[in-house]
Formats: C-alpha cells, sequence, structure tokens
C-alpha cells in the first residue's frame, strides 16, 4: 500500500508462491492416483539411474514461477533484456523504461553499450527494484547454434554471478531470447533453467530467491520444463530423468561443445572415441594428453577492447603444440571460436614470444586459413599486433603478406616491446602470460645495459679527431 492508501501495483516477491508450494503436495498425489502399471515399469526401471538433477527441497523453494510483468517485482535486482547499444525497443524493456523513468535511458548512455553475453548494472530508480541488470541475448542461426547456446549460457550465468557479487537477495529473471532475436524458446528455456540450478547448487548460498517471470507464450513451456530441473519429489525425478535433452552442461550449466574441448569426432555420436584423442594425432588420454588440452585452450583466447572499443584476441605462439594436435581439427576450432567475434571490427595480437620451432604454423596452414574463412574474417579485422617477433619472421610475414594473401599487409604491425602495444590497448584489456611479461623485462633491462654501456664507452674514450 502506498501512503495514501492505495494499492502497489508492484508486486511483492516474499509474498509469490514458490515452485514447490505452486506445485505442493496434491500434484504428488495427483500423480501417483494416475500413474498405470506402464509407468510403474518404468519408473522401476529407473530407479537404478542417478538423475543430474536431484530433488532438492532447499533449491525448490527459492524458485518462483511468475506470469507477469518482470518490471512490477519488487525485488534486489530484475533483468532487462536488450541489444548491444542497450536501445532496444522490446516489451520487456519498454515495460521497464516506462517504469524506471527518464533517469534509466541516461544511465545506459554512460554505460557505451554492453557486449553479446555479458551483464551490466544500473540503478532501478523508480521501480520497486534497487538494481536493474542489462543483459545481450545472441541472436539465433541454426548454423551458429554453439556459438548462440555459449552466448546465452553467458548471459544467465553473468546475471547470477552479479547477484552474487553484490549480495543480493532475490533476482527476477525475465526470458533474455526475445522474439526479435528468433532464439527458439524451448531451447532457450533448458538453457536458464539449468544454469540457474547449477548456480544455485555450486553458489547460491546467499540467494534466496530466483523469479522466472514469463508471459502467457512463455509459461506453459516453463511448466512443461521445470520438472526435469526442479522436480518436486523423488518420483518426478526419476519420471523426469528420460525427458532429459542429451546435452546437459557441465558442472556449472555450461553446453559441453566438442570443439571447446579441442575434440572433434571423425564420426557422428562417437565423441569419446577408443581411448584416443580426436582432434590430436594419436595421443593417449594420459596426463600428458591433459596438459596438451590446457596448452590448445590457451592458445587463442578473448581479452578486452582496444582503444577504439574493438575486441581483442589474443593468440600465444608458445602454447599451439603444432606436432602433436590434427592441424585440419585445429583450423576449424579456431573458425567456431572466431566466428562470432568477427561480425563486427576486432584486432588480434599474436605473442610470438619464446616460441620455438615446433609451435610455428607453417604458410601452407596459414594460406588454407586465409583461403577458407568468410570474408568477414579479413574485412573486420582491423589490426594484427605481432609481438615480439625475430627477424627470421619479420622477413616471412613480408613474403606472406606480399605474395600469398591480399589486403593483409597493411594491417600487420611488429611491436618490440608491450609498451609499443600499450599504445594501441591499455594494459587492463589485455591477458598477457607471465612468460611473456618477464621476458619483455629481461629485454628492457638488457637494452638498458647497452645503451649505457656504449654511452659510457664514448663519453670516457671519444673518438679520435684527426
Amino acid at each position: 500500500m502506498d501512503p495514501l492508501g492505495a494499492r502497489s501495483q508492484f508486486v511483492e516477491v516474499q509474498n509469490l508462491p514458490t515452485w514447490d508450494q505452486s506445485q505442493g503436495v496434491q500434484d504428488e498425489v495427483d500423480g501417483e492416483n494416475q500413474l498405470t502399471e506402464e509407468d510403474d515399469q518404468l519408473t522401476n526401471q529407473l530407479n537404478s539411474l542417478e538423475s543430474p538433477f536431484l530433488f532438492r527441497q532447499d533449491i525448490n523453494s527459492k524458485i518462483v514461477l511468475f506470469n507477469g510483468d518482470v518490471a512490477l517485482l519488487n525485488c534486489t535486482a530484475i533483468i532487462s533484456t536488450s541489444n548491444e547499444t542497450l536501445t532496444d525497443k522490446n516489451p520487456v524493456s519498454d515495460s521497464i523504461h516506462r517504469y524506471a523513468g527518464p533517469e534509466l535511458r541516461d544511465e545506459l548512455l554512460k554505460l557505451k553499450g554492453c557486449r553479446t553475453g555479458e551483464a551490466k548494472m544500473t540503478e532501478g530508480f523508480n521501480l520497486a527494484a534497487r538494481f536493474i541488470i542489462h543483459t545481450v541475448g545472441p541472436k539465433y542461426k541454426a548454423k551458429y547454434r554453439t556459438a548462440a547456446e555459449s552466448s546465452l549460457y553467458s548471459c544467465y550465468r553473468n546475471i547470477m554471478q552479479l547477484a552474487k557479487e553484490h549480495a543480493m537477495a532475490s533476482v527476477g529473471l525475465c526470458v533474455v531470447s526475445t522474439v526479435k532475436r528468433a532464439y527458439p524458446l524451448e531451447d532457450a528455456t533448458h538453457i536458464a533453467l539449468r544454469t540457474v540450478r547449477r548456480f544455485l547448487e555450486n553458489h547460491g548460498e546467499n540467494i534466496e530467491t530466483v523469479v522466472f517471470a514469463v508471459s502467457d507464450v512463455e509459461e506453459p513451456v516453463y511448466r512443461k520444463l521445470m520438472p526435469l530441473y526442479y522436480p518436486c519429489s523423488k518420483k518426478e525425478e526419476k519420471i523426469s530423468l528420460p525427458l532429459l535433452p542429451a546435452d546437459i552442461g557441465n558442472t556449472e550449466g555450461e553446453p559441453v561443445v566438442p570443439e571447446r574441448q579441442i575434440r572433434i569426432a571423425e564420426k557422428p555420436g562417437n565423441l569419446e572415441g577408443e581411448g584416443l584423442c580426436t582432434f590430436c594425432s594419436g595421443c593417449e588420454k594420459t596426463s600428458f594428453h591433459n596438459i596438451v588440452l590446457s596448452q590448445c585452450n590457451f592458445f587463442l583466447s578473448f581479452s578486452g577492447v582496444d582503444l577504439c572499443g574493438r575486441t581483442v584476441m589474443v593468440v600465444v605462439g608458445r602454447n599451439i603444440p603444432v606436432t602433436i594436435i590434427d592441424m585440419e581439427k585445429a583450423l576449424l576450432y579456431f573458425i567456431h571460436v572466431m566466428d562470432h567475434i568477427t561480425v563486427k571490427e576486432y584486432v588480434m595480437v599474436y605473442f610470438h614470444t619464446l616460441t620455438g620451432e615446433h609451435n610455428h604454423l607453417d604458410t601452407d596452414f596459414l594460406k588454407k586459413l586465409s583461403d577458407i574463412v568468410d570474408a568477414k574474417f579479413k574485412k573486420n579485422l582491423r589490426a594484427f599486433y605481432f609481438v615480439h617477433p625475430t627477424f627470421r619472421t619479420k622477413v616471412s610475414t613480408w613474403f606472406f603478406t606480399t605474395f600469398s594473401v591480399s589486403g593483409l599487409k597493411e594491417k600487420v604491425h611488429h611491436i618490440e616491446n608491450l609498451q609499443q602495444l600499450f599504445t594501441c590497448i591499455l594494459p587492463e584489456q589485455i591477458d598477457i602470460p607471465p612468460f611473456v611479461l618477464e621476458y619483455d623485462t629481461r629485454c628492457l633491462l638488457k637494452n638498458k645495459i647497452i645503451f649505457l654501456t656504449v654511452w659510457s664507452y664514448t663519453f670516457f674514450f671519444p673518438p679520435s679527431i684527426f
């Protein structure tokens, strides 16, 4: 109630029934009465299997399914879904702006946009919620499904992480995948439900309530899928087990993408292989193999942005195990990881620091990479920073960019030390391996010693003037 006694338009989260209450004991009793003999036999068969999403009363009591406007929820934070410039007009964002007031629009201008999969926070202004967490869902294309799945997971994961970091008691989640972005509702719901479930399991001890705010269209899908991830009894847990999708994510709910694990199967449906790694050239899955995988995971990584706001991709030459991995599959991995980055302008930083012969990519592979990738890879690459080059690599790069590929030569910049790199990319915007920092420091010290030695020699022993 407001001070004048009028009913408030905002909804108190603590007054909403939680998932265990809305399903309740009655649902379980009704379900038992309706079970047929065939259902009993199925349940008996499933008793020997354990569901990856166990019946957890403590988690169910934190979950609320609310058919209504997320902007009206009185909780610590609500979620707004938008585009990369945070100016999207959709039913969720329009309602939030309407209730929050014009101050929100001014505040969003200060954020200078938000990348797909990320989450940024502002005040709630005139809303009942104290904060608004803004996120950008991916545009869905069947061709790039795995990239879209990973980005949507990142949306929900980053939202929950912000809630944890700011000690939020309650969060109101809208459906991040808007109609404009064309993400299939059921697929998106699977990712939302399991990501929140895993986060509450692993990190949600201080989060009291998570509200899934849905529309009339979305509610039936959520009610259909929620028992898979939030079963309200042991029996429902067992019955839901065969209905779970093949990919239920890892322990954090993140989609398990074979390419991301540097394992691309030779035959569809056979990802595990016969004790051999399908990415490496026949190496056994030993502790050495795990080292190889960790190297592969870190030779190509996302970083921040340069001074022009363009995405920075980092390649660490020393971490490329060229002699071990199957380079054909490495090519596919590179294209997969880079595909959603290259839709807009980006730059690449290649650390050649302490790279040995066994880490060098041959020109045939680089030429093939150039021929295979889409035009956007080349068009949107604005700069290629080659850090700590040798004389040999400078010559090789000149020949390659002059005679093998076109349009790349003017984009390649040889960077002798990190101070040069920092004139283009701020230090806090790029992840630099420790060995690169150490090497750069040694080189700077060595150059200073050489300079002082030469200066001292010329000062004390000036050349004779005849």
